[in-house]
């Protein structure tokens, strides 16, 4: 049986999305050292800058090690609690995610707890 069909066959445009045009100038960055890294491996190597951290949330320097262990601490609580509010809303497989989730918290809050007890001030 002859099945007929369009050379080449009908298809629908793809939809234009603004948000994935990119820079010229960084495409042809990015296309000259791909070229470069498999065409030219004697060609000296760009080095890409490294990425630096977002300094928004900073900790200071000078806090000690106990300070920041109790604010863990509290944080891991507040967080055991709020995951245990979720998981009673919650049912079938959510439920069951929420207290994994839950199981991982409470085992960084035993963890943090046990590095708290072991510390010795000084």
């Amino acid at each position: 049986m002859f099945k007929v069909t369009p050379n080449p066959p009908h298809t629908r445009p793809v939809p234009y999305d603004a948000s994935l045009d990119l820079d010229p100038k960084k495409m042809k960055e990015a296309a000259d050292r791909a070229l470069n890294f498999y065409l030219n491996p004697g060609a000296t190597k760009t080095q890409i800058p490294p990425r630096s951290p977002n300094t928004i949330f900073t900790i200071e320097a000078a806090v000690d090690d106990e300070a920041l262990l109790v604010q863990a601490y509290d944080s891991f609580s507040l967080a055991s609690v709020m995951a245990s509010d979720f998981a009673e809303q919650m049912e079938g497989p959510q439920r069951k995610r929420m207290l994994l989730l839950l199981q991982v918290i409470t085992m960084g809050e035993l963890a943090v707890n046990r590095v708290l007890d072991n510390h010795k001030p000084g």
